[in-house]
């Protein structure tokens, strides 16, 4: 069972909507378009609103040119250890500005989620049990030291949680 968590809790109702040979969306429901499709879709139409399906292997810059009328980007996590698409949300929040909706969907585990989350993914497609289970108790795991800048001011506030300096002059 597939459940969308945000950190004010669980979605009722989602309207987006992975299409598949087997699965398509309804007339209540939205698709996440492929990059592809979504380019040839707003090149075709002046619709908004729409939604889009990043997948690890996708050049992420193509979509700045529409990014206004996108109302959820989804990055694909199809396996636990393909980090791609970390830097898909990162390039979107940080240098592109995009500031709707951004989740993750595919291999969403407990321990990512607050990764995910520094990264400016908001919402998360999540299928597996024990994240289900955590998320529903509200247990997040904790990340005591960064090492790195985020999307996301740390819990101190902004700034570094770590900064590296430079060894004085001789």
């Amino acid at each position: 069972m597939t459940k969308i968590w945000r950190e004010t809790g669980f979605v009722e109702n989602d309207p987006w909507v992975i299409e598949t040979d087997e699965v398509k969306a309804t007339e209540e429901q939205k698709p996440l378009l492929g990059l592809d499709e979504l380019i040839a879709k707003a090149d075709e139409s002046n619709d908004v609103g729409l939604g889009v399906l990043i997948k690890p292997a996708d050049d992420v810059r193509r979509l700045e040119p529409y990014l206004y009328r996108l109302e959820i980007v989804a990055v694909a996590f199809p396996a636990f250890n393909d980090g791609r698409a970390f830097s898909h949300a990162s390039l979107l929040r940080q240098r592109l500005g995009y500031t709707n909706e951004l989740r993750a969907v595919g291999d969403v585990l407990i321990d990512q989620v607050p990764l995910m989350l520094r990264v400016g993914i908001d919402s998360f497609s999540v299928t597996n049990a024990t994240a289900l289970k955590r998320l529903g108790e509200n247990r997040l795991p904790a990340i005591p030291h960064h090492y790195q800048p985020a999307v996301r001011d740390a819990d101190a506030g902004k700034g570094y949680s770590w900064r590296r300096q430079a060894k004085p002059a001789a």
